[in-house]
């Protein structure tokens, strides 16, 4: 498994960035999912996952994390490549003020939402809401960490 990263903006501070290979490797297991498996996790800022959303998905507004599924294998390691997460550094640090957890928390929460999507989760109905919270959390418990419901701000759209 690879987990390629990209950080757009220099002045995010590597050292709060939390174990993102740890957090795949743990969701990745619950999902079942085994075999040579890769995927990329950008961190950007508001203004690049509002042009993405806006581009993609029609959505003209900023969000907290974006998931782009891919599904094809790489011709050069012939590894399935599951797609790209983008995620947005303020807006997790705003989110993690708020629920008064560690910005590192918020960035492993985020990166299991956008894993969940690449799997084809989503949460566009209560049910499936509901389900796909219940994942994150215990992918979350599995790794060490209580963030208890409501995941996201009111100003996020996750």
């Amino acid at each position: 498994m690879t987990v390629y990263l990209e950080i757009i903006p220099a002045s995010i501070d590597s050292s709060m960035l939390p174990d993102f290979e740890q957090c795949v490797e743990k969701t990745l297991h619950v999902q079942g999912i085994r075999g040579d498996v890769d995927l990329a996790i950008v961190l950007g800022d508001d203004d690049y996952l509002h042009k993405l959303n806006l581009e993609f998905l029609d959505q003209d507004k900023p969000t907290d994390v974006l998931a782009f599924p891919a599904g094809h294998h790489d011709p050069d390691s012939g590894h399935r490549y599951l797609g790209d997460i983008i995620i947005s550094y303020p807006r997790a640090e705003n989110q993690a003020q708020i629920a008064g957890h560690p910005i590192s928390s918020e960035l492993i929460l985020l990166t299991i939402h956008g894993i969940l999507h690449l799997l084809g989760y989503d949460h566009d109905q209560p049910a499936k809401e509901a389900e796909m919270w219940q994942i994150q959390s215990e992918i979350l418990s599995g790794i060490g960490i209580e963030i208890n419901p409501p995941y996201y701000s009111p100003q996020s759209e996750g």
